[in-house]
């Protein structure tokens, strides 16, 4: 039900990956359904739980009576205001911000740094491996931030982030790491999500 990405705390579940939205096109989009004020309520307290620098812009992001909740393919729900996509989440899993709210607002959620050896893999839909993390172009945060977390990946070199993705370890599991995937890859920029733009309506 709608009231079900409002209402409910996201859990520590990991978010189906495999580059979710390669192929996403309109025609997986299943339903358009505009929110009640109750409902659209509580997905901004939602939104300003989640990101919390969001909170002081959050009734502009989310204007009231111009949001709606989109459902499509892999069971993600989208929140969509005048036709551009905010934030989706897939069945019970995090919030994640759409590339271009994060472009607008790129301190919002916790960032991590790819070396440059690693952006053409990622811009392919490939998850992230740990030594792109831990090479010299890499950087990973301080703060031992916990599996399952939403991060915004960045790349050496490159002002803006290019993908949002999973932490698929902790942080401090990332760093002792000689192989295996670091990050899952959610949504990236050209996938399927970033091409609709702002073209989101049935």
């Amino acid at each position: 039900p709608t009231r079900a990405m409002a209402a409910e705390p996201a859990e520590a579940v990991e978010t189906t990956s495999i580059a979710l939205f390669k192929k996403y096109s309109l025609d997986d989009i299943a339903t358009m359904t505009k929110l009640k004020s109750s409902t659209q309520r509580a997905i901004k307290r939602n939104v300003a739980d989640e990101f919390p620098l969001l909170e002081p812009i959050v009734d502009d992001l989310l204007p009231k009576g111009d949001t709606q909740e989109a459902k499509g393919k892999g069971r993600v729900s989208f929140v969509v205001v005048r036709k551009t996509p905010i934030v989706f989440r897939q069945q019970h899993g995090p919030l994640f911000p759409t590339l271009r709210v994060l472009h607008a607002y790129p301190t919002m959620m916790q960032r991590v740094q790819v070396d440059k050896g690693a952006i053409k893999f990622i811009l392919k839909g490939a998850d992230v491996m740990c030594p792109g993390l831990t090479s010299a172009g890499g950087w990973l945060p301080e703060e031992d931030l916990p599996e399952h977390t939403a991060v915004a990946v960045y790349a050496e070199g490159k002002e803006h982030a290019l993908a949002v993705g999973q932490l698929a370890m902790s942080v401090s599991e990332i760093r002792s790491a000689t192989k295996g995937i670091g990050i899952r890859i959610i949504h990236y920029l050209n996938d399927g999500l970033w091409r609709i733009g702002d073209e989101f309506e049935l």
